[in-house]
């Protein structure tokens, strides 16, 4: 059973559009398709309490917690605004998404 398909990818720079963090803009860490979660980075940052374990040092940590994937748009480099996609297939048949506005390529 393959994974759901998602408008973002790992290392794409999102806007987040809802919540404590919005419009504020970073890097995708990391996806989680099975709980439509996206882990940015500096965003959404939380405490946790920690207790030591072996040789690591306990203590409060401060990490990113996931962000649902509705509450992200990607970035567009050349409008410089957060943007919809819109999938497209090149000359050589591959698909590449898009930028809805204006039309620049995501995928390189």
């Amino acid at each position: 059973m393959l994974g759901k398909k998602l408008h973002v990818k790992k290392n794409d720079t999102v806007v987040i559009t809802a919540g404590k963090d919005r419009s504020k803009s970073g890097k995708v860490l990391s996806i989680a398709p099975k709980k439509d979660g996206v882990i940015v980075e500096g965003i959404n940052v939380v405490k946790r309490h920690v207790k030591p374990r072996g040789s690591e040092q306990g203590g409060i940590l401060e990490k990113e917690a996931p962000v649902h994937i509705s509450n992200v748009m990607l970035l567009c480099p050349k409008c410089n605004k957060a943007v919809r996609t819109r999938t497209t297939v090149l000359e050589d048949g591959k698909k590449a998404r898009c930028c809805v506005k204006c039309g620049e390529s995501f995928d390189k």
